[in-house]
């Protein structure tokens, strides 16, 4: 088998760019070509402008900057010749065929004979972008469609050429799935594959019945979004997302492919209002606004809705009622089946969209599992649209069909009486088109705890934490409250799960399934006891927390981190006591306690010091500049206090690296599906001859820092950077950090910062501002600036 030792990138617009990114981001070196344009003061202007681009995008293509350099910009004129040793080229050119072909002509003279060559096409057939091409080109093509941003989004839909070799079309899947961090899905060569094939229909579905009914987009976006496990952006916000503009080109090229009969072709019609939209420059987000807008006066931005009858603009209302919404929490059954403008609207479009899937079958797929997840990772849907239908009920289905006068599609009518889906023997099975259900098989290398949990109960369990076995002599600590914030609950189980894997098992993991490692202290206990005066409750679950954090460190085994999406606060800390991380590339880590009035108290604080005075290069920069370039431990207090005092989070693995939050050597994976197997690796590795890390102590200025960073934060507070509160707690933070009474010549135990923490803490907890940070934090999710 081949190793993709390098990428070629054929075309520098959005997707391009972005594969191309996301290609570097894996490491990977990657040639990034397109024409050079007339008049042109670089003949490379287009790929170096797109490269500069993806870096300033927020967020950025690229998970650090650094990585941008693993990127060669050339054209298609120039610099053909950086092909010559790419492993696999990607075509990401003008979706017209001439233009395909034209480039594939210029590539085919030089690729080597076992470069791979893939088109990013999502509406030209596979034979005939090969149509008249050399057999060996033919030989080693196939269509790999990835979805925009390429970073973020995980489904590629790829297409087998007829003529490739399995071993190399294995070769690039494989590739995509570990270093690109790609979900894969097999698809048949039809017009908008299986994603784009079922989403434009329900894009365009929502478009067209939120103007019949006469349904605002509001309501239609708060029906269309959560209740049914989408997005809140709905479709209305999903519109403006991705440009209103982009929708009739899209359309034209299902047009042009779909025979008259589909539904997207009886269908399809663009209302005049996105006509005059369009014209007038209203495509969304990119444009003047779209559906939604920001209307500017003077200062303030007020937020607008479009009217769908008139196309005058109104303020948005504070917050869409509809009983048929209230009813979803019952079940998607209900909100179709309630008899508002809300249910009506669901009926219609979600209705008509099963319909549209299950009617597609075979002709995009033979199983449901394969729609199911083209729609969840394309569309980000919680539940695809099989998975809704098991949740309505097969024959329920069927009835509202029949109801509605749709027929019957062909695997429904197999299905009847049955689910579409099923677990035996510990296996997922899908259903599939002959009528029997077919085992849906993870990618080799992948490990979920739902597929655990297929199998086995915990090993012991709390209202806010599980323990489970995840084979192999190791354990795995899930944490289960809402957002996995840290309660003391899941202080417990760690004190618990401690004492069971010293007897059972080898090592220990702390992660599971769920979209965020966890999001810090549960902020709603903290309000609620210090409203009722709760000051020692309050004391001992800080309390409770450091010594969670450090009996994991400290533990006689290996604890092993699996983080992916935020851990913040008090998440982060238990992340900083971890013997070791296996983090998500899209992980983002961070001390935000600031923004809630609040230092680290859980050994955040004495964590970083640790981390950042074991430098023995660097000098002070950033916020504090010079002031604190005088060499010894200031610069590592300094790079400390700035982290913490911004409240700044990494917003990649990379990032976090950089930050300290992450050792130099911590496993970084970058498809999700891989964290917690390679957590579990990296324990069992660990496991073998174990012993747990030495006592550290740390020596700090004391008084002489304090002086410095309160004088930083003097300036601040003088240039209107700082408000009251912010002033009040960074000089707190500088006290933690500084080492409080101390000096150079005396070390200090970590429970001797620890108590710092906690003594500034309890301070501040108490005070008023803090308390209305808190609670702003917990109605608005923002934070306040007091």
């Amino acid at each position: 088998m081949t190793t993709i030792k390098k990428v070629g990138v054929l075309g520098s617009g959005v997707m391009g760019s972005g594969i191309a990114a996301q290609v570097a981001n894996s490491g990977t070196k990657v040639v990034l070509l397109d024409i050079v344009p007339k008049d042109a003061k670089s003949r490379n202007q287009l790929t170096e402008g797109a490269v500069e681009k993806q870096l300033k995008n927020s967020p950025s293509g690229f998970t650090h900057k650094s990585k941008a350099k693993l990127v060669t910009c050339g054209n298609l004129e120039d610099n053909l010749k950086e092909l010559a040793d790419c492993d696999w080229i990607i075509e990401a050119v003008l979706e017209k065929l001439e233009v395909k072909q034209d480039v594939y002509k210029k590539i085919d003279a030089l690729r080597k004979s076992t470069c791979v060559v893939s088109s990013n096409t999502s509406t030209l057939p596979l034979h005939e972008l090969t149509n008249g091409l050399s057999a060996g080109f033919a030989e080693h093509f196939m269509i790999t469609h990835f979805f925009n941003p390429p970073r973020f989004m995980r489904l590629l839909e790829v297409v087998k050429g007829p003529k490739l070799s399995q071993a190399a079309y294995d070769n690039v899947c494989r590739f995509a799935d570990v270093h690109l961090g790609k979900g894969i899905v097999p698809c048949k060569d039809t017009p908008g594959f299986i994603a784009n094939r079922i989403g434009v229909y329900w894009l365009m579905l929502g478009l067209i019945e939120a103007i019949r009914l006469g349904i605002t987009p509001e309501q239609a976006d708060a029906v269309m979004g959560r209740p049914l496990g989408i997005p809140k952006t709905g479709v209305f916000g999903l519109f403006d997302l991705i440009g209103i503009d982009l929708m009739p080109l899209i359309a034209k090229s299902m047009l042009n492919s779909l025979p008259k009969e589909d539904a997207f072709v009886v269908l399809y019609q663009e209302p005049e209002l996105v006509k005059k939209m369009i014209a007038d420059g209203y495509t969304g987000r990119k444009g003047k606004g779209g559906f939604y807008r920001i209307n500017k006066q003077g200062d303030k931005k007020i937020k607008e809705v479009i009217d769908l009858k008139t196309g005058e603009y109104k303020p948005q209302g504070k917050k869409v009622e509809l009983a048929s919404v209230e009813a979803a929490k019952a079940g998607i059954g209900a909100l179709i089946n309630h008899k508002d403008i809300g249910g009506q609207y669901a009926r219609s479009v979600l209705l008509s969209t099963l319909h549209y899937a299950a009617s597609l079958m075979p002709e995009i797929a033979d199983d449901v599992a394969t729609v199911d997840a083209a729609m969840k990772m394309g569309y980000n849907w919680k539940f695809g649209p099989f998975e809704m239908i098991d949740k309505i009920g097969v024959d329920n289905v069927i009835e509202a069909f029949k109801a509605d006068g749709k027929s019957i599609p062909p695997i429904l009518e197999k299905a009847r009486g049955k689910k579409l889906y099923a677990v035996e023997g510990g296996k997922r099975l899908g259903f599939h088109i002959s009528g029997k259900f077919e085992p849906i098989t993870p990618p080799a290398g992948s490990l979920m705890l739902a597929d655990i949990k297929l199998t086995q109960k915990p090993v012991t369990k709390n209202p806010s934490a599980s323990l489970w076995d995840l084979g192999d002599g190791v354990a795995c600590l899930e944490l289960t409250s809402k957002m996995n914030s840290v309660d003391p609950d899941i202080l417990d189980m760690i004190m618990k799960s401690i004492e069971l894997t010293k007897k059972d098992f080898k090592g220990m993991v702390i992660g599971g399934d769920a979209d965020n490692f966890s999001v810090g202290a549960n902020l709603g206990f903290m309000l609620m006891a210090a409203n009722i005066a709760a000051w020692k409750q309050i004391g001992e679950v800080i309390r409770a927390g450091q010594n969670s954090v450090m009996a994991l460190k400290y533990a006689p085994f290996p604890v092993v981190s699996s983080l992916s999406g935020m851990a913040l606060g008090g998440g982060c800390e238990i992340i900083l006591h971890s013997n070791a991380v296996a983090a998500h590339m899209e992980c983002y880590p961070g001390l935000v306690e600031v923004g809630v009035g609040l230092i680290p108290a859980w050994g955040g604080c004495k964590e970083m010091l640790l981390r950042h005075l074991g430098e023995k290069k660097g000098s002070g920069g950033g916020m504090i500049g010079n002031l604190m370039a005088t060499g010894g431990a200031m610069p590592a207090i300094s790079k400390v206090f700035e982290m913490i005092a911004t409240a700044k989070t990494g917003m990649s693995a990379d990032e976090a690296k950089e930050a300290k939050i992450l050792r130099e050597d911590d496993k970084i994976s970058m498809n999700r599906l891989r964290v917690l197997a390679d957590a579990k690796l990296r324990c069992l590795e660990m496991a073998n001859g174990y012993k747990a890390p030495e006592p550290a102590l740390l020596h700090l200025p004391g008084g002489t820092a304090k002086v410095a960073l309160s004088m930083a934060v003097d300036g601040f507070k003088a240039a209107g950077k700082a408000t009251p509160h912010d002033v009040t707690v960074c000089k707190m933070l500088a006290t933690v950090l500084s080492g409080g009474d101390t000096d150079m010549s005396e070390g200090l135990t970590e429970q001797q910062v620890l108590d710092l923490e906690y003594e500034v803490f309890m301070e501040l907890v108490r005070t008023k501002p803090t308390l209305a940070r808190i609670e702003h934090m917990l109605d608005t999710g923002k934070p306040l600036r007091n």
